[in-house]
C-alpha cells in the first residue's frame, strides 16, 4: 500500500493531515484510544487531530512519526497547518470555531468578535495596541470581520451567547459606534440568526467571574472549551472540564435575561447612545 502523498498547503491543510493520520492510525491496527495512549494524550485529542479542529503541533508530529513508522511525514507536513493570522494563544481556538457546529460564549467585558462591527473592532484593537500603525489595525479589523462571515451562513453555526450587562454599558469608540454595534447584534436576533442573554448587574456573584468562555461542539468530533484571559487563553478537551464549563454556562444562562427581555435591554442601551450622539 503506498504510504501517505505529500499535503498541498493551499488545500486546507488541516484536515488532509487529519486524514492521513487516520488512514495511518488505522494501517497500523490502532483505535484513537491506543494511540493516544501511546502518545500520553486524551482519546479526544486524537480524534479532534483526525477530524481537523485541533492544529497538529510539531511536538506531537515527531512522536505520531515515531508510533506509526511514517519516516517522518507528520513532522514534515505539520508546518502546513501551523500558519495563523491570530494570534497564538487564540489561534486554534479561531481554526476551530470555523468548523463548529454549536458555539456557545459568554462575554464579560466586550461584544464577541463574531458580533462585532468595524468600527467597534477598530476602536479595540487600537485600545489593545495604542502605538500600532494604521496598516497593523487594518489588518486585525479585517482578520476579525472575517470571522464574522461565520455567520454569512443562515443557520451554521448555531450562535448562543450570554452578554454581561458591561458589555452594553461601556462605551468603546464612541456613542455613534456603540449604537451601531448594539443595532448590529438586535439585526441578528430579530432575523433568528443568533441567540441572545444578557447577564444583568443585578444578578450579582455568577459562575464566570474569572473571564470569558467559549464551548465549541462538532458534528464528527468531541466538544471543546476555550478559556480566555488577558492575552492567554487555553483550548481544553478533558471530558471532564468540558462538563464543568458546560455547566457554567448552564448556571449564566439561568441567571441571565430572558430573550425577550435581553432584546429590550439591548434597545434602550443602543437609544440612550443615540441620545447622547445627539446631544
Amino acid at each position: 500500500m503506498p504510504g501517505p502523498k505529500h499535503l498541498d498547503p493551499s488545500s486546507s491543510p488541516r484536515a488532509l493531515l487529519g486524514a492521513e493520520l487516520r488512514v495511518a492510525r488505522e494501517r497500523a491496527g490502532l483505535t484513537q484510544a491506543e494511540l493516544a495512549e501511546r502518545l500520553f494524550v486524551s482519546g479526544s485529542f486524537i480524534g479532534q487531530l483526525e477530524a481537523g479542529t485541533r492544529r497538529m503541533r510539531s511536538d506531537i508530529a515527531r512522536q505520531i512519526d515515531e508510533v506509526l513508522q511514517t519516516d517522518g511525514f507528520f513532522a514534515r507536513n505539520c508546518g502546513a497547518v501551523a500558519k495563523s493570522k491570530y494570534p497564538d494563544h487564540f489561534a486554534a481556538a479561531a481554526e476551530a470555531e470555523a468548523l463548529a457546529k454549536t458555539i456557545r460564549e459568554y462575554a464579560p467585558l466586550i461584544i464577541p468578535g463574531l458580533l462585532q462591527t468595524a468600527a467597534y473592532a477598530r476602536a479595540i484593537c487600537r485600545a489593545y495596541q495604542p502605538t500600532a500603525t494604521e496598516e497593523v489595525i487594518e489588518e486585525l479589523v479585517s482578520n476579525r470581520l472575517e470571522r464574522a462571515m461565520l455567520l454569512g451562513n443562515p443557520t451554521t453555526p448555531m450562535f448562543w451567547c450570554v452578554l454581561d450587562e458591561a458589555v452594553l454599558r461601556r462605551e468603546v469608540g464612541s456613542p455613534a459606534i456603540m449604537a451601531k454595534a448594539l443595532r448590529r447584534i438586535m439585526t441578528l436576533i430579530r432575523c433568528n440568526r443568533v441567540v441572545t442573554q444578557v447577564l444583568p448587574f443585578k444578578a450579582g456573584a455568577h459562575a464566570s467571574m474569572g473571564g470569558s468562555l467559549q464551548l465549541m461542539h462538532f458534528e464528527d468530533a468531541p466538544p471543546l472549551v476555550y478559556a480566555q484571559g488577558n492575552g492567554t487563553g487555553q483550548l481544553l478537551d478533558d471530558p471532564a472540564e468540558v462538563a464543568r464549563h458546560s455547566l457554567t454556562y448552564d448556571l449564566l444562562t439561568a441567571n441571565a435575561l430572558s430573550p425577550r427581555e435581553s432584546l429590550a435591554l439591548i434597545e434602550s442601551a443602543a437609544e440612550d447612545y443615540e441620545h447622547d450622539e445627539h446631544a
